[in-house]
């Protein structure tokens, strides 16, 4: 018997449990980089794409998206990197990027949704079929879709970087887009937002995940260079 802890109309009746037992996304990653169980992770990716179009659309308000403050967040997680893995020259260099992306208008066409706010592989758990429940949901907060949706490509990237073939990514990241896509009206003028916007989100993540103290100064190089590398791609 499922036995709820609350409700808050706001994020759409939310359901919260007590306990559910699930594989993490992280253990569908680490099963395709691993040992090569690619059919595994497109089937999770598949249900977590149908989980984030449904959270988005139906918790959509008609309220233009803010990407001045996702500019903002970029400049918190280089100023946190300044002196440990860069220096003022990558400061300048990502502030211009960051212009070149606000600059954008598509990067403002957006509505906002209910994000998760903390993205990651380990905060989604798959039960059976399209089951899917996200833990951790402290950090939920309206804004744009592309948040959650690029965190998801880049949490990808990054695994098979660290698995040392970052090429192997690519098909499960533009599977991942064209699932979720695929939820909206116009599936293919949604693809062609989501694609556009992708690259500034997910070098977001990499720049999150390369302050951490346990990455190395050689693998956060790397994870700040293809930062870059996504980003020069406005």
């Amino acid at each position: 018997m499922i036995r709820p802890l609350g409700l808050n109309r706001d994020i759409n009746c939310v359901l919260t449990l007590e306990y559910y037992g699930g594989e993490q996304l992280s253990q569908a990653i680490s099963r395709a980089a691993e040992h090569g169980d690619d059919a595994h992770l497109f089937w999770r990716l598949k249900s977590l794409a149908y989980f984030l179009a449904t959270l988005h659309n139906r918790t959509a308000n008609g309220a233009d998206i803010d990407f001045g403050s996702d500019c903002r967040y970029l400049d918190t997680l280089v100023g946190r990197l300044l002196d440990k893995r860069i220096g003022q020259w990558d400061v300048e260099e990502f502030a211009w990027l960051r212009d070149c992306w606000r600059e954008r208008p598509q990067m403002w066409q957006d509505q906002q949704v209910w994000l998760h706010g903390d993205a990651t592989p380990a905060n989604f758990l798959f039960g059976q079929g399209m089951d899917v429940a996200a833990i951790d949901l402290e950090r939920m907060k309206r804004g744009d879709r592309m948040f959650d949706v690029g965190r998801i490509a880049g949490e990808l990237q990054h695994a098979f970087m660290l698995a040392g073939d970052k090429q192997r990514a690519e098909p499960f990241i533009g599977y991942f887009f064209r699932e979720y896509s695929s939820h909206f009206p116009n599936r293919k003028s949604t693809f062609a937002s989501v694609t556009g916007r992708a690259p500034y989100y997910m070098g977001l993540n990499l720049l999150r995940i390369a302050r951490n103290d346990y990455i190395s100064d050689h693998y956060g190089g790397k994870l700040i260079e293809q930062a870059k590398t996504l980003l020069r791609a406005f």
